[in-house]
C-alpha cells in the first residue's frame, strides 16, 4: 500500500541528479542523491526501470539488480543515500556473471568503500574498476537505447526485425547483459509514455491506449501498469493531477 504522505513528499526529501564525466558515460546513466527527513518511517515506493543501481546509504555498498516490478524501500529519521545507476547493458563485466543472476535482488557491493560519497570520489572508485570494453555489452546497450528512442516498437517481434537479431537471440542477450526480457524492457518504456501523456493533461481513452501500445486487451495493460506503478491508471492519473494541482497552489502568488 502507498504511503498516505506520498503527496507531500517535497516537504521530506530532496533529490540530486548529477551527470556522469563523459569519460564514464559510456557506463552509468547518471547519479542520484538523495536526503530526507522524517519523524516516522516512510514507505518510498520505487519504480523500476532496467538499471542496475549501486547504492551508499550508512557506509554500506550495495548493488540493486533490476526490479522486474515496484518495491517499497523505508526511509526514517534524517538521512542520505548517494547512487549510480549503470546504463542497461553494461554490467555484466562489473558484476563477472550474468546481470539476470541478480534481477530482483540486493547484493554486496563488489566496488571498494567511499566512506564519504560525493561525485569524484565515487568517480574515482568507478575509474579503478572499469572493465574490458565488451562488444556485446555495447550491442545490449544499443539496443535499449532503440527501445527508448522509437515507441512504435511495442513487440519484441518488432524489435528483432528492426536490429536483425531472432526474439531467442535477443533473450539470450537480455538475460545476460540486461537483467529482464527484451519484452519487459520495451512495455516499460511504453509505460513511461503514458505517464508523460497523463503529466500533459492528456485525456486517455484506456481501451485504445492499452491496443496501440500492443497488449492483447486492457486488462492486461492495467495489470502491467499496476505491477509497475503500484496502482491502476486511472488511480495513478487521478493521484497524479490532485498532486499538480497542490503544487501549482503551492506555487501561487501569495501562497505559504
Amino acid at each position: 500500500m502507498r504511503d498516505e504522505r506520498e503527496l507531500d513528499w517535497r516537504e521530506h526529501q530532496r533529490h540530486e541528479f548529477p551527470l556522469p564525466s563523459p569519460d564514464l558515460a559510456p557506463y552509468v546513466a547518471r547519479y542520484w542523491i538523495v536526503h530526507w527527513s522524517y519523524d516516522r518511517p516512510y514507505r518510498q515506493l520505487i519504480v523500476p526501470y532496467p538499471n542496475v543501481h549501486l547504492a551508499f546509504r550508512g557506509g554500506r555498498a550495495t548493488v540493486s539488480g533490476v526490479s522486474s516490478r515496484h518495491v517499497f524501500q523505508e526511509l526514517d529519521g534524517d538521512g542520505r543515500v548517494f547512487g549510480v545507476a549503470f546504463r542497461p547493458g553494461v554490467f555484466r563485466a562489473f558484476l563477472g556473471a550474468p546481470v539476470r543472476s541478480i534481477t530482483d535482488r540486493t547484493v554486496p557491493s563488489m566496488f571498494p568503500d567511499v566512506p564519504e560519497p560525493s561525485v569524484p570520489a565515487v568517480e574515482e572508485v568507478l575509474r579503478s574498476c572499469l572493465p574490458e570494453p565488451d562488444p556485446a555489452a555495447v550491442l545490449a546497450a544499443g539496443v535499449v537505447d532503440r527501445i527508448v528512442a522509437r515507441p512504435e516498437i511495442t513487440r519484441v517481434s518488432a524489435l528483432a526485425e528492426e536490429t536483425g537479431r531472432g526474439p531467442r537471440q535477443l533473450q539470450r542477450l537480455f538475460a545476460e547483459h540486461v537483467g529482464i526480457g527484451p519484452k519487459w524492457v520495451i512495455r516499460r518504456y511504453r509505460l513511461h509514455e503514458v505517464t508523460q501523456r497523463m503529466a500533459a493533461g492528456a485525456r486517455v481513452d484506456w481501451a485504445a491506449l492499452a491496443a496501440d501500445l500492443g497488449y492483447a486487451d486492457q486488462a492486461h495493460f492495467v495489470r502491467d501498469f499496476t505491477a509497475m506503478f503500484g496502482e491502476t491508471p486511472t488511480g495513478y492519473a487521478a493521484r497524479y493531477h490532485q498532486e499538480i494541482s497542490r503544487q501549482r497552489s503551492a506555487d501561487a502568488p501569495g501562497s505559504t
